[in-house]
């Protein structure tokens, strides 16, 4: 019989439509919410009932090393920001998908971010008695969430 072991949160890919293939060395998927709205009629018992309200989607976190300007693909998430920041929405809502691989390297579970735009840009401090790697975090507001 063959084990079905969980996943391990190491292995992973982040396709971003239009933008060619960019590591990243962290992801957070936000999680999914919805809103709780209790009724109860005045002939009902002392008791609500609770019925579905608006759905919430967390946003999306990425976070990956910067490298050096000269190197194919070092301003993509920055412009991909600017385009937000000139008002350019038709251009900047783009889907956002993570691919969950196996230890063998097989591709195990997807999340697809719908209409995902950055709504955050922050590279880490930089500090002259420091060895750690320069980081970019990019959140994504999003519309939708799916695993599939």
């Amino acid at each position: 019989m063959t084990r079905n072991d969980p996943l391990r949160n190491f292995r992973f890919l982040v396709e971003i439509g239009g933008l060619p293939d960019i590591a990243f060395s962290e992801v957070s998927i936000g999680s999914i919410t919805i809103d709780v709205i209790e009724y109860r009629a005045g002939s009902e018992a002392t008791h609500v009932r609770k019925l579905p309200g608006l759905t919430h989607y967390g946003d999306v976190t990425l976070r990956r090393g910067i490298v050096c300007t000269g190197v194919t693909g070092a301003l993509d998430l920055y412009q991909w920001i600017s385009e937000v920041v000139a008002g350019n929405m038709a251009v900047a809502r783009r889907t956002v998908t993570i691919v969950v691989l196996d230890e063998a390297g097989n591709e195990c579970a997807r999340f697809k971010v719908l209409n995902a735009w950055p709504m955050k840009y922050h590279v880490s401090d930089l500090d002259g008695r420091g060895h750690e790697v320069l980081i970019e975090t990019l959140e994504l507001a999003n519309e939708g969430i799916e695993r599939v």
